[in-house]
């Protein structure tokens, strides 16, 4: 008993290093097929770079994409397929040798522009006066991010934001500051009022002239 325990034993030993030494050689054989490729996508008649070109294992869903200035790196096996793309040029095919003695490979691949036209478009005017001055008079047309910035800045608005909006905590901290340092000036005294300064009398006569106290009846409008 104890030497049929023995010879089963070997045997076990003996498929489990024969399975091993299979697997370890066939991990062996992939790892050796594993290759890294470095290179640059150009134009081929003037040499520039192609940027956003796409790069793609072929019948795999793996790929890369070129930089601005035309470079990638992708990895994969050799003897597998490259696929090169981009809008406004014809695709190409590289295939990887599968002879290569390294693990690194250095890879040009020039891109042709590819040509093509698009359909015929025919810009017509209006067919009559009467819809062209209903379309001026009544469309609505979106105002550009010029013509939003423009009324966002207008100066008026702004000082009607300023006079309307709550203040935020810096500006209530600064108006409290400001408010004390005033009261500190006249600590211990009466502070003088205007109503008997004749210079801010002056002051309002003048702005009366000018019409600053006039009624406007849209705050909101810009003469420039």
């Amino acid at each position: 008993m104890t030497a049929r325990l023995l010879n089963f034993s070997r045997i076990a030993l003996l498929f489990s290093g024969i399975f091993l030494s299979a697997f370890a050689a066939k991990a062996q054989v992939a790892y050796d097929k594993v290759i890294e490729i470095d290179g640059i996508v150009m134009t081929a008649d003037s040499l520039r770079s192609v940027p956003g070109a796409i790069i793609q294992v072929k019948n795999q869903n793996r790929g890369v994409q070129s930089t601005f200035a035309g470079v990638f790196s992708i990895i994969c096996y050799k003897g597998d397929t490259l696929q090169f793309s981009c809008i406004g040029y014809r695709p190409k095919e590289y295939i990887v040798p599968g002879t290569l003695p390294d693990e690194h490979y250095s890879l040009i691949q020039l891109m042709v522009q590819d040509t093509f036209y698009l359909p015929e478009t025919i810009i017509r005017p209006l067919p009559t006066r009467e819809e062209f001055n209903y379309a001026f008079q009544n469309w609505r047309i979106p105002n550009d991010y010029y013509e939003k910035a423009r009324r966002n800045t207008n100066a008026y608005v702004l000082r009607a934001l300023a006079y309307t909006l709550p203040r935020d905590g810096n500006e209530a901290q600064h108006r409290t500051q400001e408010q004390m340092a005033r009261e500190a000036v006249y600590y211990g005294q009466q502070q003088p009022m205007n109503i008997f300064n004749p210079i801010a009398w002056g002051q309002f006569f003048e702005a009366w002239k000018r019409g600053d106290f006039r009624r406007k009846d849209n705050p909101y409008s810009s003469e420039y």
